[in-house]
């Protein structure tokens, strides 16, 4: 990869550019370079190398100073990153610290970020399911959002491209709302997952599905990986301090390299775009403005084709702050909805019970995956009070059986003879938002950050609809597993934990057919100014319910393969 130092307006003109290098800055990156485009790609934060930049991947437990935890002092500095799951003492230095890049909650809403090569590739969850046509459907049959401009099968085909060369584990289980992939091997459900599977497809004659997740780790490596230089999973599930495997996909191990091997591509961190530059002569974008995240230094950098997938918050951000005489309001933002109809899944409310039999098995190692329960609800009707449904995760473990009431040598004999208990067993909501004008994000008119560049303003927040879906999960998931023989079912909701935690926000540039309804057309380009995309979270529609990044790679993938077929063809 080639670094920047030039001053030459030729020398900072390229064919396409590239803002955000995260899980569809990396695709756009990869397709656009394959097709032969001189390609910038701008990263706000530092350079991470695949392996060399992983500190802590190869650490032991007994070599991290605070036993994996984070610190009192780093918990009181940072309230919001400390709250993501992923977010320990093994990979605090991947994940934003709240001082450093403030922005301003209109309601609460914990905004988790990755600034680096890479992005949240790093540290994503890695769940990966298709979207079906039932979820594109949506909002065309109840009325909320606009209708999607695309369908399964104009996504279907990409799909499976992404997955190829991605690596998707998963099992082709039939279930029209969840359409299968190109899989490698599936991981295993443990006996108490195979056995409520079982229950479930008795109980309710297969309309309430439990399969193993679907998720982006090489169970079994094809010549395609081998060839981006990763190798099989070794299911350490240490998978948010960097994989030195490549065993699951991010973007610094898979789309970055592969992109730089084209010679195409130009890789420049510590890069904070300011904003997309309008030319109203040409009627088009023509550059980004960049400040220099060390120097504060700002230059400007040109390109025939922009990609946008800085990550939704921030794409919006930028968006908002590209004004010009044509656009006053933000780039592209005519019918004002830039920033509006934000949306992102519900992940407040868990449950939990236990399983009294099985109790000569337990289960030998780890596995970065869990068991996966299909959305049922409002699919192919709708069926509640509620619109739209919920996916839920599904897992098990066996329970350490211990006597705490002793002291001295006796406690100490006694935690260390790790007797097995029952089976634990418990289930997270993923619940589908619904993206409301009232949801907003927008630039604050005083208040900047470190770089002069406005604060975001986020008012998202819960609404009657998803107390309803909780509502739902908790008495759905509570006969489920009372029905399948499950003790102690004890539901978890804590009305205060903000959206945002789900870290799968969406919206504030959606696709759409009408210019005045929506800011994108089909193929993510701006009605208004053809030659900006958008393909990261900012342009969706609708969220569904299924993990969305690899609907954003394969949205991605699609987008640049028309950028490039038109580039060639003189339209762009």
């Amino acid at each position: 990869m080639s670094y920047l130092n030039i001053d030459s307006i030729k020398d900072r003109t390229f064919d396409a550019i590239v803002i955000g290098s995260g899980i569809s800055g990396g695709w756009a990156a990869k397709e656009l370079t394959g097709g032969g485009l001189r390609t910038l790609v701008l990263e706000r934060g530092r350079d991470v190398k695949h392996i060399q930049d992983y500190p802590t991947a190869m650490t032991q437990p007994w070599e991290f100073q605070h036993g994996e935890q984070l610190t009192k002092d780093y918990r009181d500095a940072n309230p919001i990153a400390s709250r993501c799951y992923a977010n320990r003492e093994d990979a605090s230095h991947f994940f934003v610290k709240d001082a450093e890049h403030p922005y301003i909650q209109d309601k609460p809403f914990d905004w988790i970020r990755g600034y680096q090569v890479g992005g949240k590739s790093l540290m994503w969850a890695r769940g990966t399911q298709r979207w079906s046509q039932y979820d594109f459907d949506g909002p065309a049959r109840d009325g909320f959002a606009v209708e999607w401009p695309i369908g399964y099968q104009d996504i279907a085909p990409w799909y499976s491209y992404v997955e190829k060369f991605a690596g998707i584990s998963g099992n082709k289980d039939g279930l029209p709302q969840l359409p299968d992939g190109e899989f490698l091997p599936p991981h295993e459900q443990s006996c108490v997952e195979k056995y409520f599977t079982d229950q479930m497809a008795k109980q309710y004659k297969g309309a309430r599905p439990i399969i193993i997740g679907r998720c982006a780790h090489l169970t079994k490596p094809q010549p395609i990986h081998f060839q981006q230089g990763r190798a099989q999973c070794q299911n350490r599930t240490l998978c948010q301090r960097g994989c030195p495997y490549g065993g699951y996909f991010s973007s610094n191990s898979s789309t970055l390299p592969w992109a730089a091997k084209t010679g195409k591509m130009t890789l420049r961190p510590n890069s904070v775009v300011q904003s997309i530059i309008y030319d109203a002569k040409k009627g088009k974008a023509s550059g980004v403005r960049v400040i220099d995240a060390n120097t504060k230094e700002m230059t400007d950098y040109y390109a025939r084709v922009i990609f946008v997938n800085a990550a939704c918050l921030n794409s919006n951000l930028i968006l908002l702050n590209s004004t010009s005489d044509r656009f006053p309001n933000g780039l592209g933002n005519d019918n004002g909805l830039l920033g509006k109809y934000m949306a992102f899944h519900n992940f407040r409310t868990t449950i939990s019970a236990e399983y009294e039999g099985f109790l000569d098995v337990t289960t030998e190692g780890n596995r970065p995956n869990s068991s996966y329960i299909p959305r049922f609800r409002n699919v192919f009707k709708q069926e509640t009070d509620f619109l739209r449904g919920w996916a839920a995760g599904f897992g098990s473990s066996r329970m350490l059986d211990m006597d705490r009431s002793a002291i001295g040598e006796d406690l100490k004999a006694s935690l260390m003879a790790r007797n097995l208990g029952n089976w634990r067993v418990s289930s997270h909501m993923m619940g589908e938002t619904i993206p409301k004008e009232s949801s907003t994000v927008s630039l604050d008119s005083s208040l900047t950050d470190p770089w002069g560049i406005p604060q975001l303003r986020v008012s998202i927040g819960y609404d009657d609809n998803d107390e309803k879906m909780i509502k739902d999960f908790h008495e759905s998931m509570t006969e489920m597993l009372t029905l399948s023989g499950f003790k102690n079912i004890q539901t978890h909701d804590n009305p205060n934990k903000a959206p945002g935690l789900d870290i799968h926000e969406m919206g504030g540039v959606r696709m759409g057919k009408d210019p005045k309804t929506s800011m994108l057309n089909k193929w993510n380009q701006f009605h208004n100014c053809k030659n900006v995309f958008v393909t990261d979270g900012a342009c969706m529609t609708s969220t569904s319910t299924q993990n969305p990044s690899l609907t954003f790679m394969a949205i991605t993938a699609r987008a640049a393969n028309y950028a490039v077929s038109e580039m060639k063809k003189k339209n762009l």
